[in-house]
């Protein structure tokens, strides 16, 4: 990381390191990880840095930084891999190549393996990087054997994380969007058909950025400049530029000996073609050999390698050379070379040990082989946290590739090598520690790339089988949901095929179990439209496997997430569309316990409407809409289901709700967080995850099995939602402590490391309330960047959240500020809760706290009953409070009556029985009541409602009130 950049005495170190870092355009996840802090920790940093520095917004810090970077320190050192070797020749390359760089949007440079495309890319990279001020990344594709994951592999190099709602392929695109910065994509002709797609989209929604590219094949897309790379100059005999490359590895290997250097160099050189890597691997041998011994060897030894119908000379070259190496080889060492090839990321010895370790090679054999074949550079040696690992080039693999089918080892080496996967996905489900991370990250190439291979052999079905399986559970603890749903999924279909061929030993309803999962992890993502197909396609293998009773419960459940997570579609089901699956799923059903409670828990959502979904009809009353919860939690208790449970138990929450009874609405939303994490262990075949995922440093325990998957994702979802609606139901009978505590563990939840607009609505919505300014100008950062990178999403929770914020802007009295959070509001939320619930309350909080009592009597005008989906949920009370206090504030006639209702409807809420007593003092001229309200305020913990009491009760007290807002960081307002 470079230095940090240090504006002025007031910014302390960190916040200077802080700043640094948003100069880079990090988020606050990614600058927490840099800097060994807590999220909240460096929400607070770069809220201090906004008040210290002056500055309206993130954006700000981040071009005020990058500002300081550019006129105060060195540019920072551009993040490409350091060369162990000088680069040698290649001037005029040098030169063009930079022009073509700067000049196009993506430029690839194509030959053959070999001819030293990465180093010239790394060289031109370093010259250029001062031409871009947002960066210069490196991207090694050679352990990306999927091309679907191509986007994973520059998302991990770039520093962007999976956001909830969109994947990684929009992810990259949003972060880089505005940054005048050059990617350099190494080694992409094994995934060309991932690559070309994602830079095609890459490229247009980042117009600043440019794309350098290496490749044995160009791309083929209408943008690309091609660069053909050809092999070194042998023009000028000694003082060739294959000459000088040959001299300069010769003598870094050893003194050469004799005169007659410079001649057979030139000999040596003309032989292998002015192919780079074939002159670096002759140069290593020739303080051994010698230059005659190296010559003859050439004469002798020299095999062109029979080539496909695309291979050219050059390729013949590299194959020659690398076979005339390999003839070199002891056989032993022979062995241990084709059989390394396997990997594809960087490996230990141990590893090596396990796979290669056979007939004529043994442990012992294979460790110091390995040193034999690096010093022959045939191997690469790298230190790594996780102890000295090694690695081919990816020309070398696929040589020692070719030599296993050969030897007849491939299918050998290849199982062993899955076996090796299997037993390292095993020994890190349960596994725990600081470096589990890293663990699981050195093998994972390798995991995806023996699954992989196993997928297209049907006798190694039950394998990849479990392979999918097991990856999936490891992605799921890395918080790769992406990949996790992606193997779930890949492990339904394999169990599909195999059902079809019949004796695999996969069961036969593994499919649906895997899908099952699939769609829970697509709950965590927030994509309701995957979780919707997902549950229909469980459905569909449930029948197929003879299980209706399973399918009947799928159907339900589809049912229900359309509804209960109507807000997170793209396409929102129909209302008939559910209520066909319903039909269907009571056929299948039958009296099995899961599948009733689950059919019940649909008739709430579809039915009875208990959810309050986007399809549903907001003129729906349904008085038996609580009678339709209560049998769902009944069925789902008797069970013995937690997660149905806790599904049915939000449904009756949200009942209560609707029938004007937020405390019974809050205390079965409580229930929800009881029944998740006092739940009794799993039965034998089940696995129940902890309430919350561990932290980085301690992931929780995923086994590998189909059976152990079956709660981990599904219940993590419910666990999230859960704290969410205890929240936002605490909220809503004006338990604020309570709310702040539920959403600040939301707030911390590791899953939502990523999706900070998720994990901060609930506690925004709470500190604003509350009246802490602070809290929730830092939590709107948060807020603001995650919301954006993931691509300015809408839902119920994001309105509330950013109408939050909006309103402490307005009680600041940063009226500008206030009008781009409404904004924000207007795409994040929704416009009938906007207008009419969330959106009442806290214009007319603002409007009430300036002065304006007729404004804000006219934006609470409608009737609770008017609006009562809107206001009934979590602000009739805070809607009823305000009714009554803006109708004394404007002298309405009716205002006695409105105070009298407001006092029976909020009855048992401490904040709003404090404003509507407030409300009646002030009508009463009654000042001792006022200061019992202000009293009655403090106690509730909602100070600013305290302090505006000292305000409004005038005289000495108004003093001690706008000094009291002054710190919370809130405008005085108005007296009336």
């Amino acid at each position: 990381m470079p230095g940090p950049v240090i504006p002025a005495p007031a910014v302390s170190a960190r916040e200077a390191e802080v700043l640094t870092l948003l100069g880079e355009h990090l988020s606050n996840a990614e600058i927490a990880a840099r800097l060994f802090i807590s999220v909240r920790t460096a929400e607070s940093h770069v809220s201090s840095l906004l008040r210290k520095l002056g500055l309206p917004d993130r954006r700000a810090l981040a071009r005020h930084a990058a500002e300081l970077a550019r006129t105060e320190e060195p540019r920072p050192a551009p993040a490409l891999p350091a060369p162990l070797t000088a680069f040698i020749g290649r001037a005029r390359e040098r030169g063009e190549l930079a022009e073509a760089v700067t000049s196009h949007r993506l430029v690839t440079v194509t030959g053959p393996g070999g001819v030293g495309k990465t180093r010239l890319a790394l060289a031109v990279a370093a010259d250029v990087a001062g031409d871009f001020p947002d960066g210069v990344w490196f991207v090694d594709l050679v352990p990306v054997t999927e091309p679907g994951r191509v986007a994973t592999a520059v998302a991990a190099a770039v520093g962007v994380g999976e956001q909830p709602g969109r994947g990684i392929d929009d992810a990259v695109p949003a972060a880089l969007a505005d940054r005048r910065a050059l990617l350099v994509l190494d080694n992409c002709e094994q995934v060309r058909d991932g690559v070309a797609p994602f830079l095609e989209r890459l490229l247009a929604a980042c117009p600043r950025l440019r794309v350098l590219v290496t490749s044995r094949v160009r791309l083929t897309v209408p943008f690309e400049r091609v660069f053909p790379v050809p092999p070194l100059s042998r023009a000028g005999g000694g003082n060739s530029e294959a000459v000088a490359l040959f001299l300069d590895r010769a003598a870094a290997a050893g003194r050469l000996p004799g005169p007659e250097v410079g001649e057979g160099a030139v000999a040596v050189c003309e032989r292998l073609g002015g192919m780079a890597l074939a002159i670096e691997l002759a140069a290593a041998r020739c303080s051994t050999l010698g230059l005659d011994g190296l010559v003859a060897g050439l004469s002798d030894q020299l095999r062109i390698l029979a080539g496909g119908p695309r291979a050219n000379d050059r390729h013949r070259s590299v194959r020659a050379v690398l076979d005339w190496s390999h003839d070199l080889l002891e056989p032993p060492d022979q062995a241990l070379l084709r059989r390394v090839a396997v990997f594809v990321a960087p490996f230990t010895a141990d590893a090596a040990a396990g796979i290669a370790g056979f007939a004529p090679l043994d442990r012992d054999g294979v460790v110091d082989g390995l040193g034999r074949l690096a010093e022959h550079s045939l191997l690469a040696v790298t230190p790594s946290a996780t102890g000295t690992r090694y690695q081919a080039l990816e020309t070398i693999r696929q040589y020692g590739t070719e030599r296993l089918t050969g030897a007849g080892e491939l299918m050998d080496v290849r199982s062993r090598h899955l076996s090796w996967c299997l037993a390292g996905a095993d020994a890190l489900a349960g596994a725990g520690g600081a470096d589990w991370r890293a663990r699981f990250d050195a093998v994972a190439e390798d995991m995806r790339a023996a699954l992989a291979w196993a997928a297209e052999r049907p006798e190694r079905r039950a394998d990849a089988h479990r392979l999918a399986l097991s990856l999936a559970g490891l992605a799921f603890t890395r918080n790769l949901l992406g990949e996790a749903q992606q193997r779930l999924e890949q492990a339904a279909r394999l169990a599909a095929d195999a059902a079809a061929d019949s004796g695999t030993g996969i069961d036969a309803d593994a499919a649906a179990v895997a899908l099952r999962q699939a769609a829970a992890v697509a709950g965590c993502r927030g994509l309701g439209d995957d979780m919707f197909r997902l549950h229909r396609a469980a459905a569909e293998a449930a029948r197929r496997a003879g299980d209706t009773v399973g399918a009947g419960r799928d159907l339900a459940t589809a049912a229900t997430v359309a509804y209960r997570f109507s807000s997170s579609f793209t396409r929102v089901p129909s209302a008939e569309e559910a209520a066909v699956l319903l039909a269907e799923a009571r056929k299948l059903a039958g009296d099995a316990p899961a599948a009733e409670a689950a059919v019940a828990l649909a008739e709430a959502a579809v039915v009875a409407d208990a959810f309050g979904a986007v399809q549903g009809d907001t003129d729906n009353t349904a008085r038996e809409t609580i009678g339709f919860a209560e049998r769902a939690v009944e069925l789902a208790r008797r069970a013995g289901d937690p997660v149905a449970e806790s599904a049915a138990l939000d449904a009756l929450s949200g009942a209560r709700s609707w029938a004007g009874e937020p405390f019974a609405a809050a205390a079965a939303a409580r229930r929800r967080i009881d029944v998740l994490t006092s739940a009794p262990p799993s039965p034998a075949g089940s696995y129940e995850p902890p309430p919350f995922p561990a932290g980085p440093h301690e992931p929780p325990p995923f086994p590998a099995g189909s059976r152990e998957l079956i709660d981990a994702p599904a219940g993590t979802h419910e666990m999230i939602d859960a704290l969410a609606m205890a929240a936002g139901t605490a909220l809503g009978v004006g338990a604020l402590p309570e709310a702040r505590r539920w959403g600040g563990r939301l707030a911390g939840h590791p899953l939502l490391a990523e999706a900070g607009h998720h994990a901060t609505s609930w506690l925004l919505v709470a500190d604003a309330l509350t009246g802490d300014a602070g809290e929730v100008l830092a939590g709107s950062v948060r807020f603001l960047d995650a919301w954006e990178r993931s691509g300015r999403g809408r839902s119920f929770s994001l309105g509330p959240a950013a109408a939050s914020v909006a309103m402490i802007h307005g009680l600041r009295g940063d009226h500008d500020a206030r009008r781009t959070w409404l904004a924000i509001v207007d795409e994040a939320g929704t416009g009938p809760e906007h207008r009419r619930g969330y959106g009442a309350v806290f214009d007319a909080t603002v409007l009430l706290h300036h002065g304006d009592a007729d404004a804000a009597l006219e934006r609470v005008a409608p009737e609770p009953e008017q609006v009562w989906k809107w206001v009934s949920w979590i602000w009739l009370h805070w809607y009823a409070g305000l009714r009554a206090e803006a109708a004394v504030l404007a002298g309405h006639p009716d205002a006695r009556d409105r105070i009298a209702s407001a006092r029976i409807v909020a009855a048992g809420n401490p904040v709003v029985s404090a404003q509507v007593d407030r409300a009646e003092a002030l009508l009463d001229g009654d000042p001792p009541r006022q200061l019992a309200a202000a009293a009655a305020f403090e106690a509730a913990g909602c100070r600013y409602q305290a302090a505006r009491t000292l305000v409004l009760a005038g005289g000495e007290h108004a003093a001690a009130g706008e000094t009291a807002l002054a710190g919370l960081g809130l405008a005085p307002g108005a007296a009336r």
